[in-house]
């Protein structure tokens, strides 16, 4: 067990212009993957740089591999279909007079469309490339399984997942398995990231919540009941949740 210090980086920091602009490049097909791959490179060496001159004792690589801290899921594993950045940023935001509130749709097209199948590791090449970078602690955020229910549509996923559950079962099984790989290459702090658990108490996340066939109390309940899923067995990890 590692006998932790008591601060560290949630996971994601501010994106840099230049690897946002990379992004958008590759996406259109402007730039070759070799030259995105360096872009994010770079990202990830001044997230480095900058963690490690304020002093911090544990790292992450500020997620810049990713669309959003969750999107390497869906990245990673076929079945998913079709989604973009509004996957993970619908609903209604509220901010101060500066920055105001914003609402967005639930994009239409959401909704896992077949049984899930990993292509490739979800954080592996995260975690290899930051443990080249530093000396210090290392840490890899991993999605909790239920913060995907979001993928789930009664309409769209019904063919390859009837139920919730089922969908949530394979989800946690990926999860699972990148743990066992991040062992195998050495990781032994790793992070849940599960801000969806306190969206329950606004009313409305936990309508939504329901309208997916469980209660708020049994989404919670089944939801850490998933979490201890992952992690059951590997004694050998330090483990994080983040909500």
């Amino acid at each position: 067990m590692l006998n932790l210090p008591h601060a560290d980086v949630v996971g994601s920091l501010i994106r840099p212009p230049d690897l946002l602009a990379a992004r958008e490049e590759f996406s259109a097909g402007r730039i070759l993957p070799a030259a995105f791959k360096r872009a994010e490179d770079a990202a990830v060496d001044s997230a480095v740089a900058a963690q490690e001159e304020a002093g911090l004792e544990i790292l992450t690589d500020g997620e810049m591999r990713r669309l959003s801290f969750q999107s390497q899921m869906p990245e990673a594993v076929a079945g998913f279909g079709e989604f973009d950045i509004d996957a993970f940023l619908w609903g209604d935001w509220q901010g101060d007079e500066q920055v105001g509130d914003a609402r967005t749709e639930r994009p239409a097209t959401l909704g896992v469309v077949g049984r899930l199948q990993r292509k490739r590791h979800l954080s592996a090449e995260e975690f290899t490339y930051l443990r080249g970078r530093t000396s210090r602690i290392v840490k890899v955020t991993l999605p909790s399984p239920s913060l995907f229910a979001n993928f789930w549509s009664p309409v769209k996923s019904a063919g390859a997942y009837p139920t919730l559950d089922a969908f949530l079962a394979d989800v946690a099984q990926i999860v699972r398995e990148e743990i066992a790989e991040l062992i195998r290459l050495g990781a032994n702090y790793i992070q849940l990231d599960a801000p969806h658990y306190p969206l329950v108490l606004d009313p409305a996340w936990a309508a939504f919540y329901e309208s997916q066939g469980w209660s708020a109390e049994d989404w919670i309940a089944q939801g850490v009941e998933l979490d201890n899923a992952v992690m059951d067995g590997f004694s050998e990890v330090m483990f994080a949740v983040h909500l």
